[in-house]
């Protein structure tokens, strides 16, 4: 990232970015839990209490495809909070997105079903989801920025994925509360236990609003203010000036973030509708995976740290691509012990994609930019993601559910990436060759 920062003494510096990578951490994982409660019930439960006039496989459909909305709006929340966390800091901006985020996922919960008021009960369930999106569309990016940022140069890219690591937390989290929640009957969870995990987002809010509001400000962006070099106008500065970049980066991360929701959300619900496994064994699935990523994100961090955060996504693609076809053959006739293994071993390549992402796009973009810029790119890239596990849907329906058809959108979405990985690490060297001719000039 181009700019420098104010001199602090190193071992101040390395405590000081310890606690607020954590920190940010822990806000990331509260946030990715209420985001991701909502494809868990999508795929599980919000079609037989918000679609019930449907048959299973369109009520299906319906629910991903609100499960997609959250997406929509995260352009807007890009915008909005970024142009907060590039003018007015990053902090204040990741405050404004955990109380939206916990207020949105929390009134789900307390939303009347079809059965109480109608139709109206699918139209607030997408509002809800809309103003989900919105937070998120500004979350992610600041989270990697203000981790990142604390850090020193050379630690940057393990610091961008230590947020990433919030992500398989937010799993294991909504995950274990669903394997808990699924001893109850189908009747029960239709009567208002479903309603459970979404209540939950009120108390986990308090905890991110407490531990962010401990949070400083980035010596990054001080230093950008300082020297009244704060961007007017974040975003049409990043569409007059950096276009490229932004559709770089959406390529680079589209796989990351797809691979979660066709992985999780698609296949857990291929699995319980198509292939006949138990709700409990496509959970514990996701489940095993998580904690993997508990190990694989930062170990992933480092190596980015050792060759390059581009280079790092571009092989997690490369190897997801290979392995896109096999990995659907097995799931096809897997029993409960090869899903888990299945799903356990093919979700390492993607999360290389994952964990690196966030330090290819903090080398991609300059400072004074950084937040509006990253927060777009990832917004749409998720809304292509957003809508993996709809279009996948369709995709098997059209193809009668043969076994190939999850394997495809998987090795298309590797391909992207692939793309986008290779374009960022040659723009990120040009760059890296000006500024070093730049500062030989002066």
């Amino acid at each position: 990232m181009s700019t420098s920062s104010t001199p602090v003494n190193p071992a101040q510096r390395s405590v000081m970015a310890r606690r607020v990578a954590g920190a940010s951490f822990v806000g990331t994982a509260l946030e990715s839990y209420d985001f991701y409660v909502f494809g868990t019930a999508a795929a599980l439960i919000l079609n037989r209490v918000f679609f019930p006039d449907v048959d299973p496989l369109t009520g299906t459909l319906l629910a991903f495809l609100s499960l997609g909305m959250g997406f929509v709006a995260r352009p807007l929340g890009a915008v909005l909070f970024g142009h907060i966390g590039d003018r007015v800091g990053r902090k204040k901006s990741l405050i404004y997105t955990i109380v939206l985020m916990g207020l949105a996922t929390g009134i789900i919960g307390l939303l009347p079903d079809y059965a109480a008021i109608g139709v109206w009960a699918p139209i607030l369930l997408v509002a809800l989801r809309l103003l989900q999106g919105l937070a998120v569309g500004g979350e992610w990016g600041g989270a990697v920025l203000i981790a990142s940022e604390h850090a020193e140069p050379k630690k940057r890219a393990l610091y961008a994925a230590i947020p990433q690591i919030g992500s398989p937390v937010g799993t294991i989290m909504v995950t274990a509360t669903f394997l808990i929640l699924t001893q109850v009957s189908p009747e029960a969870m239709e009567a208002g236990v479903w309603r459970i995990p979404f209540l939950l987002a009120f108390p986990f809010m308090a905890v991110a609003l407490y531990l962010r509001l401990a949070i400083d400000e980035t010596p990054v962006f001080k230093d950008v203010a300082e020297h009244h070099q704060v961007a007017r106008v974040p975003v049409l500065e990043v569409l007059r000036s950096q276009p490229a970049a932004v559709v770089i980066a959406m390529a680079a991360a589209l796989l990351g973030i797809g691979s979660y929701f066709l992985m999780t959300t698609y296949t857990q619900a291929y699995g319980t509708t198509v292939l006949g496994l138990s709700e409990s064994t496509v959970l514990n699935a996701a489940l095993v995976g998580s904690v993997l990523q508990l190990a694989t994100i930062p170990a992933f961090g480092w190596l980015a740290t050792r060759v390059g955060s581009a280079r790092v996504v571009a092989g997690g693609a490369a190897a997801t691509a290979i392995i896109s076809f096999p990995l659907y053959y097995l799931i096809s006739i897997a029993d409960q012990p090869l899903y888990i293994l299945t799903i356990l071993i093919g979700g390492i390549a993607p999360t290389a994609a994952w964990a690196a992402l966030g330090g290819l796009m903090a080398d991609l973009f300059p400072a004074r930019t950084g937040y509006t810029a990253m927060s777009l790119a990832y917004s749409f890239a998720g809304i292509a993601a957003g809508f993996t596990p709809a279009v996948t849907q369709l995709f098997s329906d059209a193809t009668s559910a043969v076994w190939w058809h999850p394997g495809a959108v998987l090795a298309l979405m590797s391909l992207i990436t692939i793309a986008g990985a290779l374009a960022a690490s040659r723009k990120i060297r040009a760059q890296s060759q000006t500024e070093s001719a730049e500062a030989v000039a002066a």
